[in-house]
């Protein structure tokens, strides 16, 4: 695996609004031979190195490593890994720093770019570079 491009970290608050402190968010874009789902073990392998127990459902977490995109597969209704992350297009935590790295990204069911799904995110999502 390959780091081809890293975006700067941001700080967001968690999505949905709990009482957690907030997050560090990035994004990266990579090069893998991997299929989709063995990339998905590996990341899970990772979250689990640094300490990640998976729980509750939105539990505050150490690590939370997602595969959002994958060359634009679309997953059929069952597959695993979902591809496109289901979630993705809801979250400012994932669609400012995906700008970082993929600023011409298109979701690959809606084909709506970044700029329109921001503009359609919730206004109520805290999410800012880190100094």
């Amino acid at each position: 695996m390959q780091i081809l491009a890293r975006s700067p970290w941001y700080e967001s608050a968690p999505v949905p609004a709990a009482d957690q402190p907030n997050y560090v968010n990035g994004v990266a874009r990579l090069a893998t031979s991997l299929d989709p789902a063995a990339l998905l073990a590996l990341l899970h392998r990772v979250e689990a190195d640094l300490g990640r127990v998976r729980g509750a459902v939105n539990a505050a977490r150490p690590a939370d490593l997602d595969l959002l995109d994958y060359e634009g597969l679309v997953s059929r209704p069952g597959e695993v890994p979902v591809l496109p992350h289901p979630r993705l297009h809801l979250r400012a935590f994932v669609l400012l720093p995906l700008a970082d790295v993929a600023p011409g990204w298109r979701h690959p069911v809606t084909g709506q770019g970044l700029a329109e799904l921001m503009v359609a995110l919730a206004p109520d999502q805290l999410c800012r570079p880190l100094a």
